[in-house]
């Protein structure tokens, strides 16, 4: 599933084109992407075509366009989750349509012209959706890409991500102190920080040499700043090389792919040989995935808090 860095890749890619842009015409080839919506394929088409889009704004996984309403203020946005394959392509107003092809928004745009955006998900988990938008708790911008205090209603619950200006340290630290659960467990808890899947937290907790299941409740304080620290970090990083690509499914708005794959320390690495002590890396089960870390500088001090019948205990009992 794409995580922030390359949702925002997305986002960046969309926003010089489709802010101020207004759609001319939508059509949903798939219902089954808008899942989200609070209507059908036809109510989805006729309330969005003849609006404007004001910005293209990011939340962890989570993009939105907020749009202009008949009094001038946006009170809902167009609301869009990649899933796991989902992809927003820009083309031309008169390009063929793509394969796997499930919503196709025309715009004009006022830099740009007659463009489109392809929605285009081959194993349809991604989704669209027009949700009104509600104002955030802390009067703070909503997300990455607009200082409207607002996010769509369905995104109330995701916490603000790591990248976010908003984004809390002190409440972060606290809250994942407070947890009784495993460091990495926490870290995909998009309720405590968004934005962060395995990948990152795989490279997060390697670059601060920490367990996967290390008790969060017996973590110092220092311990966990270091490692929003090293979350930041791999996040920046990963957004500089355009995301992570391992497949033609993650890609920017023209399709291309990114390359941090190339600098990953941790995912997908085990077997090889850990980039700091030579120590074979090695992975494990973990909640229908896998944790990726090296056995010697990511020693579990303590005794582990995964929970009784875990993929990680079934794992072990053989």
């Amino acid at each position: 599933m794409p995580e922030l860095p390359e949702v925002e890749v997305v986002r960046a890619g969309l926003e010089p084109v489709v802010a101020g842009a207004q759609v001319t015409g939508v059509e949903v080839l798939e219902a089954r992407s808008l899942r989200r919506h609070d209507g059908d394929a036809a109510d989805f088409e006729g309330r969005l075509t003849g609006r404007r889009i004001r910005a293209a704004v990011r939340r962890g996984k989570f993009l939105w366009f907020p749009l202009g309403s008949p009094g001038g203020e946006p009170g809902e946005a167009l609301l869009a989750h990649l899933g796991m394959s989902g992809q927003m392509l820009l083309r031309t107003g008169d390009a063929p349509a793509d394969r796997l092809l499930r919503v196709r928004i025309t715009l004009e745009s006022p830099a740009h012209g007659d463009l489109a955006v392809a929605f285009v998900d081959q194993r349809i988990f991604g989704s669209l959706a027009l949700d009104r938008l509600v104002p955030t708790p802390d009067s703070a911008p909503g997300g990455t890409g607009d200082d409207l205090p607002a996010v769509p209603s369905q995104v109330a619950h995701i916490a603000r991500d790591p990248l976010d200006p908003a984004f809390d340290d002190d409440g972060f630290v606290a809250a994942l102190r407070a947890r009784r659960t495993g460091v990495k467990r926490a870290l995909l808890d998009q309720g405590l920080v968004s934005g962060i899947g395995n990948i990152y937290a795989d490279e997060a907790l390697w670059a601060a040499r920490l367990h996967y299941d290390a008790p969060t409740a017996e973590l110092p304080e220092q311990r966990v700043r270091e490692l929003l620290a090293e979350l930041r970090a791999v996040l920046e990083r990963a957004l500089a090389d355009g995301g992570t690509s391992f497949d033609a499914q993650y890609v920017n708005v023209n399709g291309a792919s990114g390359y941090f794959s190339q600098r990953l320390n941790a995912y997908g690495r085990q077997g090889a040989a850990c980039a700091r002590c030579g120590t074979v890396m090695v992975r494990e089960a973990f909640m229908n995935r896998g944790s990726h870390f090296c056995p010697a500088c990511q020693v579990l001090q303590t005794a582990p808090v995964t929970a009784p019948g875990s993929a990680r205990r079934r794992a072990a009992a053989g």
